[in-house]
């Protein structure tokens, strides 16, 4: 029998007098179920589930726990209502261990003990079979594993009503099975666990309903086991949506960009990048696999011009003069002046990519604005490709004059991606252009990518989700811990071979180039 943990009755959210964020949304989780939360960008998803964490206040509806109807204004409440939401971005202090993690900000009536605090965290470890050294200090951790001490730090709490925002973002595939699998015990044990997630195959892996929200509003509620990713793309979009990414055969591969031996480090002297060597064609698409952090930021930075390499090379086959150039000694202007358009839609969005108080105009000017000799900045074109980049990419904006700041993280990425692809470029680097993106705006940019490589352009795709690397790219390339690992053929290659790689620390000798 389904017993409701949480309910939410008709719940309307707004920010302002035009933005309604969720309108009358209606949806309840029962304990020992995982909910799955599905949504376009935009639809009002983590809002919703931000304010069962206390974070905002609802305008309108209703919150019941257990069938008794609450009012959860703070976090704190929320913690007293035994709700816990682990977010996408980690808040741990580095240079505390795991336990210390776990009861700081704990507001417990007898003195701090850290031996009884380790032996409680242990003991939860153990009861839901995370692997996790309560003593190991976070800068010491994976990825994988400061995401468990998040968790462990809402189940000290005493929560029972768990809210996952993208847990497996950053995870391998299988560090993801252990999550999963992990859920699947807490499940088990009667808590009641939502989940919000962008990737529809772990949706029906994973949970036992789902629920799916359109345009902020309820769009239904299904049984997992009697869906399909047809079914809840449908829902999320309201149209039917082609869920196969298209991989069109590369044509007349010429090797456009060569990186030989390179190594490079951070501020710190850490190594970042080792002995990396691997070759980029153009009119293919080569994928970059690893886990967060792994130096495919800085490989793409370093080819850029933007990250000052030890030793090694990074040589451009011009393809107007024939000539190679090398691009290590060049800066990052002199590279575009080369014609070399390393179009780099970076991580950080508003923080590399994109000025967030100026308008979309404004943006797509900083790419051109060195060409012009008037004193007076020309407006109309740069205008006309922001508002074909609108209408083209989808961009949900009032209009072409809005502030950067004002669009949601999906249609910042699609203004980004637009005008890096609107410089024409020779090789196209994208890290994680569908981050966050939802399904039909990511296809978008799967398609643009495959319309880049049909021209002859050189694409370097960084991913995280390596479904998407398998189906998009022609190879992969695999980093782990600043070495190349390997290099596989997409078309043949498997998931769990990349995760394998991924996870692996010595390369062989020629780069595990002889996998390719």
């Amino acid at each position: 029998m389904n017993v409701p943990a949480i309910e939410l009755r008709n719940i309307t959210k707004r920010f302002g007098a035009k933005v309604v964020a969720n309108k009358d949304v209606c949806l309840t989780a029962n304990r020992g179920e995982i909910l799955s939360i599905l949504g376009e960008n935009g639809s009002g998803k983590t809002t919703l589930m931000n304010m069962i964490a206390g974070i905002y206040y609802p305008d309108e509806g209703q919150i019941l726990i257990d069938g008794e109807e609450v009012v959860i204004a703070s976090p704190k409440d929320a913690f007293d209502y035994k709700i816990g939401m682990i977010h996408q971005h980690f808040k741990l202090v580095d240079v505390f261990s795991a336990a210390e993690n776990v009861v700081l900000g704990l507001n417990e009536k007898e003195p701090y003990n850290l031996k009884v605090a380790t032996d409680r965290v242990r003991e939860i470890s153990e009861q839901y079979g995370f692997e996790l050294d309560p003593t190991k200090k976070i800068y010491e951790m994976s990825v994988s594993e400061k995401q468990t001490v998040e968790i462990i730090k809402v189940l000290y709490r005493g929560a029972d009503i768990l809210i996952l925002d993208e847990p497996t973002a950053v995870l391998t595939p299988q560090e993801t099975q252990k999550l999963f699998a992990v859920l699947r015990r807490m499940r088990d044990a009667g808590k009641a666990i939502i989940i919000i997630t962008h990737k529809l195959h772990e949706v029906l892996s994973l949970s036992d309903r789902v629920t799916v929200l359109r345009k902020g509003e309820y769009a239904g509620t299904v049984i997992t086991a009697e869906t399909s990713e047809t079914e809840l793309t449908e829902m999320m979009v309201g149209e039917k949506v082609s869920l196969n990414i298209h991989r069109s055969e590369p044509q007349n591969l010429t090797p456009r960009l060569e990186v030989h031996h390179i190594n490079c480090s951070n501020r710190e002297g850490v190594k970042v990048l080792d002995n990396v060597s691997f070759v980029a064609n153009a009119g293919e698409i080569l994928g970059i696999a690893g886990i967060a952090g792994s130096g495919q930021r800085e490989l793409l930075e370093a080819i850029a011009g933007l990250q000052r390499l030890d030793s090694g090379a990074v040589l451009y086959n011009n393809p107007q003069t024939g000539k190679m150039d090398n691009l290590t000694t060049k800066t990052p202007l002199q590279i575009r002046e080369l014609g070399v358009r390393l179009s780099f839609v970076p991580e950080d969005r508003l923080g590399m990519g994109l000025v967030a108080n100026m308008d979309i105009v404004d943006n797509m000017m900083l790419r051109s604005y060195r060409r012009g000799h008037s004193m007076f900045l020309e407006r109309k074109k740069p205008k006309e490709l922001a508002e074909r980049i609108i209408e083209e990419l989808q961009v949900v904006t009032p209009g072409a004059s809005t502030p950067v700041r004002r669009l949601s993280g999906g249609n910042v990425q699609k203004v980004l991606l637009g005008r890096e692809i609107a410089a024409s470029p020779t090789v196209l680097m994208a890290a994680y252009p569908v981050r966050g993106l939802d399904i039909g705006a990511s296809h978008t940019v799967y398609r643009l990518l495959n319309e880049q490589k049909e021209k002859g352009v050189a694409v370097i795709f960084v991913g995280e989700d390596l479904d998407v690397l398998l189906e998009l790219c022609d190879r992969i390339l695999v980093i782990g811990s600043g070495h190349i690992t390997g290099l596989v053929d997409a078309r043949s290659a498997t998931k769990e071979e990349i995760g394998l790689l991924m996870t692996k620390t010595v390369t062989t000798e020629d780069g595990g180039e002889q996998n390719g």
